[in-house]
């Protein structure tokens, strides 16, 4: 499993894609498997590759639904999550209800969490 570190700036081109630095690309995205983004309460977008993602899905989607902030964590993180795949040049299109969600505009921010990134907008960050 590759750790994560490190923070770069990137921008998001007029179609809302971002290029995942050239060096994260095989550990986040290996062999054209999709990697996963989600919405997290700090507003801010996570980035998982497959394989990390199905245990945390997972063990959200066991927490219980009637329990008033599992159900809103489960809302929001399985609720948002989305897989997208990387096209030949490396860049991956965030969906427009995530750069919403995270206020994501020209300058983003890529931090790497250990299993995962976090996108950031330049003001959040």
């Amino acid at each position: 499993m590759s750790i994560f570190q490190g923070a770069v700036s990137l921008s998001l081109d007029a179609k809302g894609r971002i290029a995942i630095p050239s060096r994260h690309r095989d550990a986040l995205a290996p062999e054209g498997t999709p990697l996963v983004m989600t919405a997290h309460p700090h507003r801010c977008v996570m980035i998982y590759p497959h394989a990390a993602w199905l245990p945390i899905r997972d063990t959200i989607n066991a927490m219980p639904g009637l329990d008033v902030r599992s159900a809103t964590i489960k809302r929001m993180i399985v609720g948002f999550a989305q897989e997208e795949l990387l096209d030949s040049a490396g860049r991956v299109l965030l969906p427009s209800s995530l750069r919403q969600f995270a206020g994501l505009d020209k300058l983003v921010w890529l931090v790497g969490q250990g299993s995962h990134f976090e996108l950031w907008s330049d003001e959040g960050w």
